[in-house]
């Protein structure tokens, strides 16, 4: 943590060395996109894109799990959809999932959380992947693969995201992002697989 506070204490020099870039921040954001992930410390959404600042807008989740849409039920994850749709007018979104996920591990291997309630409680608005996906080995790809698919399709019944999708406003991207190798690979709707970017 020392570390952490040191590099906190320094960041202002090196944001003064940036002073136009971090100036014009301070005048609004314009995102790209949209980028929802799980919260796992290994998933570094700016890392992964190149993205410099300003440009992604992001939804962190356990499990990167986006809860089902209910009407006049309110959350943060519904508010940052919204309002990365309807105010910041994102032309995309991403779900990217990742190798290694022990949310998608803990649902696929049906454990026993009974020690982590809230943990377990959140884990049950996720769809879980069936059980004749192949889970072997901690990567769990396939089960975190079809996490994402469903993802995506909890992300098509916001109405917000739907009408802009109808629209041409808006598209969809599936990602599966492999923590030991840094390689990501994008649905492809036509293959229906997961492909190299």
């Amino acid at each position: 943590m020392h570390m952490l506070m040191q590099n906190a204490r320094d960041f202002r020099q090196r944001a003064a060395a940036r002073a136009e870039e971090f100036g014009r921040l301070a005048d609004g954001q314009a995102p790209q996109a949209l980028f929802t992930t799980c919260s796992d410390s290994r998933v570094n959404p700016t890392l992964i894109t190149g993205a410099s600042l300003g440009e992604l807008f992001e939804l962190r989740t356990a499990g990167g799990i986006i809860p089902p849409y209910a009407p006049g039920r309110h959350s943060s994850e519904a508010a940052t959809i919204e309002y990365a749709v309807e105010v910041l007018g994102v032309a995309d979104i991403v779900v990217c999932g990742h190798s290694h996920c022990g949310a998608v591990g803990a649902m696929v291997r049906r454990e026993d959380l009974s020690a982590v309630p809230a943990v377990r409680g959140w884990l049950e608005n996720a769809t879980t992947p069936p059980l004749s996906i192949d889970s072997s080995g901690p990567a769990v790809a396939e089960a975190v693969k079809h996490h994402v698919l469903s993802q995506l399709g909890r992300l098509s019944e916001y109405p917000c995201v739907d009408r802009r999708a109808e629209a041409g406003r808006l598209n969809l991207h599936g990602w599966f992002y492999e923590v030991d190798t840094g390689s990501v690979l994008v649905h492809r709707p036509h293959d229906d697989a997961f492909l190299p970017l």
